[in-house]
């Protein structure tokens, strides 16, 4: 059904999900072949844009033309909600847990950096920003920017969940939430491309930063023996063990998300909280179900291809999260995307201070930012970005952020506040 937001936009000129969702996968498809073709063009056009941020593009210039438009599709809602949990079971599922572990110290410094990076990028950014424009942190009551910034501090500590609760705590006007949506959007995928393009100069950056890379090879090295170790041709059967685990999974991440959900929803103290959202127990239990899967004979799953079918998942994710980038309304909230700019080069200035006095490689330091800033939809694919066997440290990393995303955001906005008055 649509809703107002839907009758109020331009109608793009294909609005059958059916035709977008075709679209998609040839845009994916064209990305695939063109970067595997081995031609000369490719690879050097692919050098300087990386594959990924092409899987974002295509979809985001295809919604800023009016050929397609979020406003008028579903296909985010089911990828969120149906693949992102099943990619997580599938991509949990080979888990190296005591590989994990012995990569040290550094991944959880790094995380909590880039927390702590957002929750003082906030303040920053709104005193230095009221210095030339006061009135772009202004307003009263549900209009004050204050409160809006809450709601970017939730989807940038934890995600979408985290984002929701701040918008029911702070009750900032809803008619003027779409432009911190639009500066969530840019300002995150703008440091998402700079991530990416780190990605292939990974190698420079950790000599940059003085860092010993060292463990992260030997969990790849490790991840890619047992692969191969039991790397299978693939069956019909094999296909739909590897279906019904991840669906079944998924079904029943949503049937606990909504017995909690539903509870933690009508209790004065849970209420409002990221506790009371649906979204933020499906990532919790899919995630538990990939990892104590990864315990058992279903681990064999991965020998025929489970990950690869979850990166399958992971990536119609992305191109349905570029289907809602916008490239034409970067500049219509010029002041809170300066606001937002600000705050997220904050936030990064941190990251890279505490790698280079750790001597932490730049996966930790993009994990543990996209941990944050993207939570589940986003740090798995950076951390499969660097190699597909990475994918877990990213969804485990992601699941903190989930959990200390609510308290992170409410203090950031106690500050934010604080400054703005």
């Amino acid at each position: 059904m649509m809703n107002t937001l839907l009758l109020e936009a331009t109608p793009p000129l294909i609005t059958n999900d059916a035709v977008v969702f075709g679209l998609l996968m040839l845009s994916l498809g064209f990305v695939f072949w063109t970067s595997n073709s081995g031609s000369s063009f490719w690879k050097t056009f692919y050098k300087f844009i990386p594959a990924l941020l092409m899987c974002y593009l295509i979809p985001s210039l295809l919604n800023s033309f009016g050929v397609i438009s979020k406003d008028y599709s579903n296909l985010y809602s089911m990828a969120k909600n149906y693949l992102l949990p099943a990619s997580l079971v599938l991509m949990t599922l080979s888990v190296d847990m005591k590989g994990i572990v012995r990569l040290g110290s550094k991944s959880i410094i790094m995380f909590l950096t880039a927390t702590v990076g957002i929750v003082i990028g906030g303040p920053i950014a709104i005193m230095l920003v009221s210095m030339v424009s006061p009135e772009t942190v202004g307003g009263a009551g549900p209009t004050e920017v204050w409160r809006g910034l809450a709601t970017l501090a939730g989807s940038w500590i934890g995600g979408g969940a985290n984002q929701a609760a701040m918008l029911e705590i702070y009750g900032y006007d809803q008619d003027l939430y779409s432009g911190m949506v639009a500066v969530d959007i840019i300002v995150a995928n703008i440091w998402m491309a700079f991530i990416l393009l780190g990605v292939g100069k990974s190698d420079k950056i950790d000599k940059w930063l003085n860092a010993d890379a060292s463990a992260i090879e030997r969990l790849k090295n490790k991840v890619e023996d047992y692969q191969a170790s039991i790397a299978k041709i693939p069956t019909l059967p094999d296909m739909m063990k590897i279906g019904g685990v991840a669906f079944g999974a998924v079904g029943l991440s949503h049937f606990v998300a909504d017995m909690v959900g539903d509870f933690a929803s009508n209790s004065a103290a849970l209420k409002g909280s990221v506790l009371s959202s649906g979204f933020f127990w499906v990532v919790v239990v899919s995630t538990t179900v990939g990892l104590v899967l990864s315990f058992t004979k279903a681990r064999s799953l991965e020998g025929a291809g489970a990950s690869k079918i979850g990166g399958l998942f992971i990536y119609i994710l992305v191109a349905t999260i570029g289907m809602k980038m916008d490239i034409t309304k970067t500049l219509e909230n010029p002041g809170l995307l300066a606001i937002g700019l600000i705050w997220m080069a904050v936030h990064v200035a941190l990251l890279l201070i505490v790698a280079k006095l750790i001597r932490a490689p730049f996966f930790f330091l993009a994990v543990g930012s996209k941990a944050n800033v993207g939570g589940a939809a986003s740090a798995p694919i950076v951390a499969s970005a660097f190699h597909p066997s990475l994918a877990p440290v990213g969804v485990l990393l992601a699941v903190m952020g989930y959990a200390l995303g609510t308290y992170g955001a409410i203090i950031c906005a106690q500050l934010m506040q604080l400054v703005s008055h």
